[in-house]
């Protein structure tokens, strides 16, 4: 066994959850995989009308909300002419040059069918439009069909889920990289901790949540934590480090492999300003089990920890993030130490929470 746990099978079970496929409104793979995960380790388990799963371990104290939410960003075919090309907009948000040329799987109605994402060669562009970027309006599917007839035979129809066809791949010194780490390293850590928390009594009742369409609106989050109204949530999730050429230390002065991230704010506040006892909950938690930690404060993305914040009469919320590099691309990268030393910290934290709570 390696500190803090076997990495080797969180390493397993994180090649699993991404190399599934589920984009914001068609979660049901992951869902599935979840509550295999979930099962041994809880008393009760639920879904609710939404899609979300809601995973009950008993004890006795107050009761934590664990929410990661199980989308990925993805693509739907809105159109299909009449030459069997789809086109489609993006679920979630796509920075839209790491589309283009892309591997593609379309879950049709008839099963999974393979695509690619093309575009007009720049061998037939004008000078003047070779320099601009290629935006998704201009790109299109095209999975082989001989036309729309054939297309649509083969499955494929108006509002047809598609996802990145990326495998997960191990890099160097612990790192890895796969499509959907943001957020299946949050279900990861999820399903981890209730595996650690099931092997001994817990003063708290603790809610292991798996939240639908976060990408598009944090809107899982909302009624599942209405559902549930804990007396306190942390959100797991991913954010952006500032270690890699095109981004500065004064945009993100977080790093992988430093440990896992605890919130302060983002969105510059429009999301969520973390609860004071929350903070004070998980730093001092990390600095009596000499668990290495990271501040964020965000300008820019948020986490289900908004929604869940201001739920009914308001629920004390944080936030702890893996770093991961690229987020919202194909290629998104995360150091494996860091998923372990996120786990070691909430696991340390729920035990501890009644002297906070």
């Amino acid at each position: 066994m390696e500190k803090g746990g076997n990495l080797r099978e969180i390493k397993s079970l994180l090649e699993k959850f991404t190399n599934a496929h589920g984009i914001s409104g068609f979660e049901d793979d992951i869902r599935e995989l979840l509550e295999k995960e979930l099962e041994p380790y809880v008393d009760t388990m639920r879904r609710d009308c939404m899609g979300n799963l809601i995973a009950l371990k008993k004890g006795e104290g107050p009761s934590i909300m664990l929410a990661a939410h199980m989308d990925e960003i993805g693509l739907m075919v809105r159109y299909i002419d009449d030459n069997g090309f789809l086109r489609f907009v993006g679920i979630g948000g796509w920075f839209d040059q790491t589309l283009l040329n892309q591997r593609v799987v379309l879950h049709g109605k008839k099963g999974s069918i393979p695509g690619v994402i093309g575009s007009k060669p720049p061998h037939v562009m004008k000078e003047e439009d070779r320099k601009k970027p290629v935006k998704l309006d201009d790109m299109f599917i095209d999975i082989g069909a001989k036309d729309r007839e054939n297309a649509e035979n083969l499955g494929i129809e108006i509002g047809t889920a598609v996802s990145i066809d990326r495998d997960f791949v191990p890099l160097a010194n612990g790192k890895i990289t796969s499509k959907a780490l943001d957020n299946r390293a949050g279900v990861v850590i999820l399903i981890e901790v209730m595996k650690r928390l099931s092997k001994h009594k817990i003063g708290a009742n603790v809610y292991a949540v798996g939240t639908v369409q976060e990408e598009v609106g944090l809107k899982g989050a909302r009624t599942s934590a209405f559902g549930v109204y804990p007396n306190l949530a942390l959100a797991l999730d991913t954010t952006i480090p500032g270690d890699h050429p095109g981004i500065t230390k004064t945009d993100s002065c977080l790093e992988i492999g430093k440990g896992p991230v605890i919130t302060l704010a983002d969105a510059s506040g429009r999301g969520l300003i973390a609860h004071p006892q929350i903070i004070k909950w998980l730093k001092e938690t990390a600095t009596e089990n000499e668990i290495p930690y990271q501040l964020g404060v965000g300008s820019g993305g948020t986490t289900d920890a908004t929604s869940i914040h201001l739920t009914k009469e308001g629920i004390p919320t944080g936030t702890v993030s893996i770093a991961t590099r690229y987020i919202h691309s194909p290629v998104e990268v995360l150091d494996m130490a860091d998923i372990d030393a996120c786990v070691s910290l909430i696991v340390k934290a729920i035990e501890n929470v009644g002297k906070y709570f």
